[in-house]
């Protein structure tokens, strides 16, 4: 059965600097599609990061490239196994230089907090009840 992919394509400042950064927090990067211009991080089986430095990002718009650290077009959001793996992501995101935001999102059936990658992209990291989901 085909399952749907979604590629996420964000601009960054330092392609190398960003690749170390997602790979300290554990995701591998796919040589394949990854050049000087581009890394390919695998998130899962679906996910796939495309990280482009912002000369070859201007290739694929007409548009002006947002400062991701001053204005917010998109947040991301990653679901995680458990409470634990919430906050196991967003600890290594600060230990590779991210900034975690203070705000927590705790409710009975939901657990979640967000970081900010090198570039400012927001990752929010959630975490939901099963028996919730199940209705």
């Amino acid at each position: 059965m085909y399952q749907q992919m979604i590629f996420v394509n964000l601009p960054v400042n330092d392609l190398d600097a960003s690749k170390k950064f997602f790979t300290e927090l554990g995701y591998a990067l796919n040589p394949q599609f990854s050049d000087e211009n581009a890394a390919s991080v695998v998130i899962s089986d679906t996910i796939v990061a495309m990280l482009l430095t912002k000369p070859f990002y201007a290739t694929f718009t007409k548009k002006e490239i947002s400062d991701a650290t001053k204005t917010s077009e998109v947040m991301l959001c990653l679901s995680a196994e458990s409470r634990a793996k919430v906050d196991e992501l967003v600890e290594k995101a600060a230990a590779a230089g991210g900034t975690v935001s203070e705000k927590v999102q705790e409710m009975d059936f939901m657990y979640g907090r967000a970081f900010d990658d090198l570039d400012g992209h927001t990752w929010e990291v959630v975490w939901m009840d099963p028996s919730a989901i199940e209705g």
